[in-house]
């Protein structure tokens, strides 16, 4: 299992917060055994719900800055999917 956001902290970041959508380094935005939280699949719930996206499997997340970078994220045209493989960038000063 890998670790996640919890319920609570889902909620906020889509309701009271500005940002467009997360990005982690995991295999998917909620964490491991995030089918038995409540509501289960957190993530998925309020944050795609509230219209934000999710960016999972991204590296080198530790080497950004805490504020200031600006993410660049290209993904395929695919038409009536759910979601698409993206390329991801991150434009940091220097």
């Amino acid at each position: 299992m890998w670790p996640g956001i919890s319920p609570a902290c889902a909620r906020w970041l889509a309701e009271e917060t500005p940002i467009l959508g997360i990005g982690v380094e995991t295999v998917g935005t909620d964490a491991g055994a995030a089918h038995g939280f409540d509501p289960p699949f957190p993530c998925h719930s309020h944050l795609l719900g509230a219209g934000k996206y999710g960016l999972t499997q991204l590296r080198n997340l530790g080497r950004l800055p805490a504020r200031g970078a600006v993410l660049v994220a290209a993904p395929l045209p695919i038409a009536g999917g759910s979601g698409s493989p993206c390329r991801v960038l991150a434009l940091v000063d220097r």
